[in-house]
């Protein structure tokens, strides 16, 4: 096409209009991001995401939050950057949480206000309450948060002295490994010897960990009058086991065990060849497994019965088997097989929940207006040092907990990690790779390089 004068022309015009469209685009774009925004988190796992959990946590939080972190002038730039960051996604859904990076270098007399002792430590502060952490990241802000947001202190008492589970105890039938969990949340577990103490006093829970010798007439008497006043219990009982003395505790809820130990044909399809392990894969309606998604093992279960309303108690099972488990009355040795003369057939309860509205008496006024709770188990394998980690195991522990001290808003905390990403091979294998990236195919660049040239140079 022949360039003349108007072509010029109408060119020269295209490109001013196009210059003057594409600025406009350019502003309109700039202020529609002043005005809107929006984030999208395209990595494994949402890990720079805060989780469901950690939203809902700040979403019932009525107070104004601080943070203060100690970190010195110089080469922590990347740790502040990171605080602000992290900070910044929980100002997101609660917007008086602030935060002031301080150096104590420069604040000597708040350093020791605030009893600081090491440089990066971290001060969060809820209405007078605070408490001190040295790693700041989602699961331990949210943690902290949720200690500081439960009013008051929450106790767990272990009746002990009868071969009980301890939660300080490192043996694979104990329970400490749950007991660190649950510090953690907030929770502090202590030992409770009931022939040094007349009266249990006003605690979160007792907890009755599967005792393997008699509990003497006078120590069912005091935690029968604990019940009475309107306390709190988790009572876990093993297959095989007499009550031990129990039995007035068992009359007192109306309830019994099967004899025997369940065997769930569902673990044999999961390939758990020990016929004694028992799987919960659907939950019925419970505050203790709403949205419940996990499976959880037991270990050598035993059924509950509840066969008889007494005192306005309101019975609910929470855990239940399938209905093709039964309580297994013989030896588990070699084939395990459904006796209808011996055997009781499911579904089986192993978690019953128990629940009266009466108001509690000799107590504090806070604890009147809560709802007396009490959770009997058919097993305590599932929260043992061994068994602790297997599938929900932790995660209905939690919840146990939460709801027998009245504490059904505090779920578990996840941690949001990096899905990993190390591969490891072997030397061979890596000598391969590398051969491959740093000689071979080099090499084979600058052949086909030469080539190219050569042919050229001689066309």
């Amino acid at each position: 096409m022949e360039i003349t004068k108007k072509n010029r022309n109408q060119l020269r015009f295209q490109n001013i209009i196009f210059i003057i469209l594409f600025s406009t685009v350019i502003g309109l774009l700039a202020w529609l991001s002043n005005q809107y925004n929006f984030e999208s988190d395209w990595t494994e796992n949402n890990r720079n995401t805060l989780s469901d959990v950690s939203i809902k946590l700040l979403q019932q939080i009525p107070a104004p939050v601080k943070i203060t972190t100690f970190i010195p002038d110089g080469n922590l730039l990347s740790n502040r950057q990171y605080i602000k960051e992290l900070v910044a996604k929980y100002k997101k859904y609660k917007q008086d949480i602030t935060l002031e990076i301080i150096n104590p270098d420069t604040a000597p007399d708040l350093v020791r206000k605030m009893k600081v002792s090491n440089y990066g430590e971290i001060v969060v502060e809820y209405e007078g309450r605070n408490e001190h952490i040295t790693q700041l990241k989602e699961q331990t802000l949210t943690n902290t948060l949720q200690r500081l947001l439960r009013q008051g202190e929450r106790r767990l008492l272990f009746v002990s002295g009868h071969g009980e589970r301890k939660p300080d105890g490192q043996a694979n039938f104990d329970w400490n490994n749950f007991a660190a969990k649950l510090k953690i949340k907030g929770i502090t577990t202590e030992l409770l010897k009931l022939n040094e103490t007349p009266a249990i006093p006003d605690v979160a829970a007792i907890v009755i960990a599967s005792p393997q010798t008699n509990l003497l007439p006078g120590e069912v008497k005091i935690i029968i009058e604990y019940i009475k006043r309107g306390g709190n219990l988790l009572w876990v009982q093993e297959p095989g086991a007499s009550l031990l003395g129990l039995q007035p505790l068992a009359d007192l809820f109306g309830i019994n065990f099967y004899p025997g130990t369940i065997v769930d044909p569902t673990a044999q399809m999961m390939n758990i060849k020990d016929p004694s392990f028992s799987l919960i894969t659907s939950y019925p309606s419970h505050a203790i497994t709403r949205d419940f998604q996990y499976i959880s093992i037991f270990p050598k279960a035993v059924g509950i019965v509840h066969h008889e309303v007494k005192d306005n108690w309101l019975a609910t099972p929470f855990l239940q088997t399938v209905a093709r488990s039964w309580s297994e009355t013989g030896l588990l040795e070699g084939a395990v097989d459904y006796n209808a003369d011996k055997d009781f057939v499911g579904p089986l309860t192993i978690g019953l929940a128990l629940t009266r509205k009466e108001e509690k008496k000799d107590v504090t006024s806070e604890k009147q207006k809560s709802q007396q709770r009490i959770v009997i188990l058919g097993d305590g394998d599932f929260l043992s040092n061994t068994y602790l980690g297997n599938q929900g195991n932790l995660n209905i522990g939690h919840n146990i907990i939460n709801w027998i001290s009245n504490d059904d808003s505090f779920i578990l905390i996840p941690s949001s990690n990096a899905v990993d990403s190390q591969i490891n091979i072997s030397d061979l294998t890596g000598a391969i790779i590398g051969l491959l990236f740093l000689i071979i195919l080099p090499l084979g660049l600058l052949i086909s390089g030469t080539l190219i040239w050569y042919k050229r140079r001689s066309a």
